[in-house]
């Protein structure tokens, strides 16, 4: 396809904004992903080419995090190891798995974090003793949502963080350093299996890098400045936004009897 300079700004500026907000909440793909179908990118292409962008974005908001001591990499490299062979599966094994019913359960689960957000305690401003062991956690958490990123993905961040602050017992701020990380790491899995195929549009896809790496070092570091006082309205806003969307896309004639 034919890609201008204009298409480019564009698109650059997109991934500049959902590098922002992905790197507080989540969700960034809902602005990518929308983008890359609207400029002519075919489906298979747009995702492939939104994992490429989004790698990049999740590896400045993570290494921004490890460089503030926020989070140590040692302390998390089982769940780095978990996370990636999830991932890795799920890329490999999304052409078997009937994704339709899955995907009907996103929209569910993405409320009931948003609930669990608005009427949950105040969030704890330091971690507190883990609910199960650190290995269990790798593994479910790690390699449960590492697994749903690679072949879906839309709310992983949301889902990280939610099973960190819920079972892990974690600060907010702890958890979203946690997520970023992890989400670095299942995009980098899943990316590999697409640049394996070809499917990246690397012109694209390396201009909206860019932007995504910007934006996400400007949310991670609104992350540590603001803490909690924004992390939760934008994961609860973002994990609405995204069940709204899947819904209107699985029931499009609910929202044309209504409207």
């Amino acid at each position: 396809m034919e890609v201008t300079a204009d298409i480019l700004i564009i698109l650059f500026l997109v991934a500049t904004a959902a590098g922002f907000i992905d790197a507080m909440a989540g969700g960034g793909g809902m602005l990518t992903v929308p983008a890359l179908l609207a400029v002519g990118v075919p489906p298979t292409q747009a995702l492939a080419t939104n994992k490429l962008q989004g790698t990049f974005g999740s590896f400045s908001a993570s290494w921004y995090f490890v460089r503030r001591g926020v989070i140590r990499l040692n302390d998390i490299k089982v769940y780095i190891l978990w996370t990636f062979v999830g991932a890795a599966l799920g890329a490999e094994l999304v052409q078997v798995i009937d994704v339709n019913v899955l995907t009907s359960l996103i929209p569910a689960l993405l409320i009931a974090i948003s609930l669990y957000f608005l009427f949950a305690p105040k969030t704890k401003v330091h971690e507190g003793k883990p609910r199960h062991s650190d290995s269990l956690l790798a593994f479910l958490v790690g390699g449960g949502v590492g697994f749903y990123d690679g072949f879906f993905g839309p709310g992983t961040g949301s889902i990280f963080t939610v099973c960190f602050v819920a079972l892990a017992n974690m600060s907010i701020v702890d958890a979203t350093a946690r997520t970023k990380v992890l989400n670095f790491t299942s995009n980098l899995a899943a990316l590999v299996f697409f640049i394996v195929a070809g499917l990246p549009i690397w012109k694209i896809g390396l201009t909206m890098a860019l932007g995504n790496f910007l934006g996400a070092r400007m949310g991670a570091k609104m992350v540590i400045t603001k803490g909690s006082k924004w992390i939760r309205p934008m994961v609860i806003v973002m994990s609405m936004l995204i069940a709204a969307k899947l819904l209107v896309e699985q029931h499009p004639q609910w929202w044309r009897s209504i409207f």
